[in-house]
């Protein structure tokens, strides 16, 4: 047999949601709501649906590798320098590039736990060492990820808001941490969920400003639901992203992604109602919680985190029984708590209601 790459044996097959086919085959069910992946159960922008007929005489060409179109949106959208962007099949390709530009052997990536478990995987794909940095009350606490610094500390991953818990960091904090870390320090503040944010938030692009050793990364899966199409970006110092860009394949974002993603940013009203039904779905969430008296997580994201009444897996199969898909808390070391998608409002009715047949049965 050929022995895999050093390091390669440490990894663990990450653990990604079941796709709806994959459920039905297993479980027997004609129908499933599939709220495991934190996908957007409103769709996406019906300026999207023409997009093959559209682009068909494009379709046998390879598309822009620049993204120039795109590009030019989003550098005017977000005041930056078009090369300040850099674009991935989504944010999985991202963090990977970054992993593959910046980690070397031994190196060490520091990782706040429970967080996206992508960064762990990464880490260990680089033959580097991911060091843990545990949540306080459910939130990053970056206390806690600066005394983790070492001198062989040479990424720091942030998740904000972070996933599975839906917390999200103070711009007091965050800043004043950003100072502290050595400029040596890679910092990826990965924001796929920011657009979700309850109440006012600060710029943070601002901080790719202040500090050269930060990189910001955003997704078009969440809140405009082209997660099938595979599309993200980041945003940085020139010169960091131009070293991301020499382990980037050349042509990594097909055409319809690309498409489809301008069609998006135009598509505010579509934005502005997900971000509707994400409000009055987490308050539905949050007082419903409140009467039947289990614990939750207020969240920034378009999911939410709390205690199921039963243990993680039990949780997990009673929904399924019932042809809901939720993520099982004990994935991420949190047994006893599930992490549900926001879903449409009548599809988080059903999961509440299946919730209080399942505290009523449990002492």
């Amino acid at each position: 047999m050929v022995k895999e790459r050093s390091g390669v044996e440490k990894i663990a097959p990450y653990q990604a949601a079941k796709s709806l086919e994959s459920v039905k085959r297993e479980y027997g069910l004609t129908e499933i709501i599939k709220l495991a992946g934190n996908e957007n159960r409103l769709g996406c922008s019906t300026k999207v649906a023409n997009i093959l007929s559209d682009q068909h005489s494009q379709l046998s060409f390879y598309p822009d590798p620049n993204c120039t179109a795109l590009r030019e949106t989003l550098s005017k959208l977000h005041k930056v320098e078009p090369e300040q962007l850099i674009f991935g099949n989504g944010s999985f390709e991202l963090i990977s590039l970054i992993a593959h530009a910046y980690l070397e052997e031994g190196e060490e990536s520091l990782i706040p736990y429970p967080t996206f478990g992508w960064y762990q995987n990464v880490t260990l794909q680089m033959n580097a060492i991911p060091v843990m940095a545990p949540l306080k009350d459910f939130a990053i606490d970056l206390e806690v990820v600066y005394q983790q610094i070492s001198d062989k500390t040479k990424i720091i991953w942030i998740c904000n808001p972070n996933n599975p818990t839906g917390t999200i960091l103070g711009e007091e904090s965050l800043k004043a941490f950003l100072v502290k870390v050595p400029k040596s320090i890679l910092i990826v503040l990965d924001e796929a969920y920011i657009d979700f944010v309850e109440g006012e938030y600060f710029n943070t692009i601002e901080l790719i400003k202040a500090h050269e050793n930060v990189i910001l990364l955003r997704t078009f899966s969440k809140i405009y639901g082209l997660a099938s199409f595979r599309i993200g970006y980041g945003i940085g110092n020139v010169s960091l992203i131009q070293r991301i860009n020499k382990v980037r394949s050349p042509i990594n974002v097909s055409l319809i992604a690309q498409q489809a993603a301008l069609l998006s940013l135009e598509d505010q009203e579509f934005k502005q109602k997900v971000l509707d039904n994400n409000r009055k779905s987490l308050d539905l969430y949050y007082s419903t919680l409140d009467t039947i008296g289990l614990q939750y997580i207020r969240s920034h994201g378009n999911f939410i985190l709390f205690q199921a009444g039963v243990e993680g897996d039990k949780a997990e199969s009673l929904f399924l029984e019932r042809g809901i898909t939720i993520r099982n808390g004990s994935e991420f070391g949190l047994n006893g708590f599930i992490r549900v998608s926001v879903g449409t409002y009548e599809e988080n009715e059903k999961v509440l209601e299946i919730l209080k047949e399942i505290t009523k049965k449990v002492p």
